[in-house]
C-alpha cells in the first residue's frame, strides 16, 4: 500500500499479455538476421498501477515488484541500474518527468522464469503507463521497439523481437523478420469458433523450475554466430510458423499439432539440453493422456513451461491436467485465455 497520505494526481493502469506457443524462436534474432514467427496472446496478463505525485521531498520513484516482495525507492532515476534493471531502465527510456514522484506496482500470475515472455510483458505494460506522463503516445509497433532496446541496448541482453511484439500487439500473429530487427506483422483473423476451440484445447503447464539464461543458451548463439544467418539448423524453425499460421487458418488442428511437435524437434536439434527432463516428463504424461500436440516455450532449457494441444474430449484435458500435477512434481497447470488485445491502458 501507499504510504502517502494524499490523493496522488493521477493512477494510471496498464495490462500486456504474455504469449505461448512461439514458432520460430531463435528465428527473430540478431544472429539469425532474418525469420518467422507466430505466437498466440494469452492472459493471464502482466499487470502495472502507477500512483502519480507531485515531487516535493518524495523520492522520484517507488517501485513495488510484488512477485518477488521487493519495495524499494529510487531517489533519482539514473542510469544505474541496479536491482531490478528492466524497470530501472524503462524509467530513464522513457525521460521521466522529474516535477512527478512514481509509485509503481507490477504484478503477474505467471510464475517467474516461466519461459512465456513474461519479462517482455512487464516492460511493455511499464512503457504503456509511462507513455501516459507525456503529451507523445506511442503505437503498439513504438512501445514494442522500445522495450527491445532497453533490453539490448542499454541492458546487453540476448533478446529477439518477438515476445515484445505479442505483448503489445495482442492476438494471433504472424511476424516476418526482414532484417533484424525490422519486422512485418500480420494478424490472424480466425472465426470465433476455431479461436474459442483453440482456448479449450490450450493448456500450458510450468515444470516447476524457472527458466535461465544458461551455459547451454550460449553455446548455441556461438554456435549459429559462427555458422550464420544460413545455418542448415535454423531451417526448420523458419518454416513452422508457415504450418501453424496455414493450421489455423484452415481449423486444422490435426496440422497444428504437428507444427508444435516439428518446432520441439527442431529446438532438440539445435541442442538436446534445450528439451529438459522436466520438458520430457510433461510431455510424456500428456501424450498417455491424449494431447495431440506439445511446444515447449521460448528457448527451452532446464526449466519453464510447455504449451500442450489437447484433443477434441473436453473431460480428457482435465483428466490429463491431474495427471501432470501428481506425475510430475512442482509442476503447475497455468489456465490460460486467448487476448485478443495487446498493450491496454487506462
Amino acid at each position: 500500500m501507499s504510504s502517502a497520505t494524499e490523493n496522488p494526481l493521477r493512477i494510471i493502469s496498464s495490462i500486456a499479455p504474455v504469449r505461448v506457443a512461439d514458432f520460430g524462436g531463435w528465428t527473430d534474432t540478431w544472429f539469425a538476421e532474418h525469420g518467422q514467427v507466430l505466437s498466440v496472446a494469452v492472459a493471464p496478463c502482466a499487470e502495472v498501477q502507477m500512483r502519480v505525485y507531485p515531487r516535493g521531498e518524495r523520492p522520484a520513484a517507488t517501485i513495488y515488484a510484488e512477485n518477488f516482495g521487493e519495495r524499494y525507492a529510487l531517489d533519482e532515476i539514473t542510469s544505474d541500474y541496479d536491482r531490478h534493471p528492466l524497470l530501472e531502465a524503462a524509467l530513464d527510456y522513457m525521460k521521466t518527468p522529474k516535477e512527478y514522484a512514481l509509485e509503481i506496482d507490477l504484478f503477474s500470475e505467471i510464475p517467474v522464469g516461466c519461459s512465456t515472455g513474461t519479462s517482455a510483458a512487464v516492460s511493455v505494460a511499464l512503457l504503456g503507463a509511462l507513455d501516459c506522463l507525456t503529451p507523445g503516445k506511442f503505437t503498439p509497433r513504438e512501445i514494442s521497439r522500445a522495450a527491445h532496446l532497453i533490453e539490448t541496448d542499454l541492458l546487453h541482453q540476448q533478446c529477439g523481437v518477438q515476445d515484445q511484439l505479442a505483448s503489445a500487439y495482442g492476438g494471433i500473429n504472424f511476424i516476418e523478420i526482414t532484417q533484424y530487427p525490422e519486422v512485418r506483422v500480420t494478424p490472424l483473423e480466425l472465426p470465433e469458433a476455431t479461436q474459442w476451440e483453440l482456448e479449450r484445447r490450450l493448456a500450458l503447464v510450468y515444470v516447476g523450475h524457472s527458466h535461465n539464461s544458461s551455459k547451454v543458451h550460449e553455446q548455441v548463439i556461438h554456435q549459429l554466430e559462427g555458422e550464420g544467418p544460413d545455418a542448415p539448423r535454423l531451417s526448420p524453425l523458419r518454416r513452422t510458423p508457415e504450418l501453424a499460421r496455414d493450421a489455423l487458418l484452415s481449423g486444422n488442428f490435426t496440422a497444428l499439432a504437428d507444427a508444435m511437435i516439428r518446432n520441439t524437434e527442431a529446438q532438440r536439434e539445435l541442442h538436446a539440453a534445450l528439451i529438459g527432463p522436466y520438458h520430457q516428463r510433461v510431455i510424456e504424461v500428456a501424450k498417455a493422456y491424449g494431447a495431440t500436440g506439445w511446444k515447449v516455450n521460448g528457448a527451452g532449457g532446464e526449466g519453464g513451461s510447455v504449451t500442450l494441444l489437447c484433443g477434441p474430449v473436453a473431460a480428457q484435458k482435465r483428466e490429463m491436467l491431474r495427471a501432470i500435477a501428481k506425475e510430475v512434481p512442482k509442476s503447475q497447470s497455468i489456465p490460460v485465455l486467448l487476448s485478443p488485445r495487446g498493450l491496454r491502458v487506462w
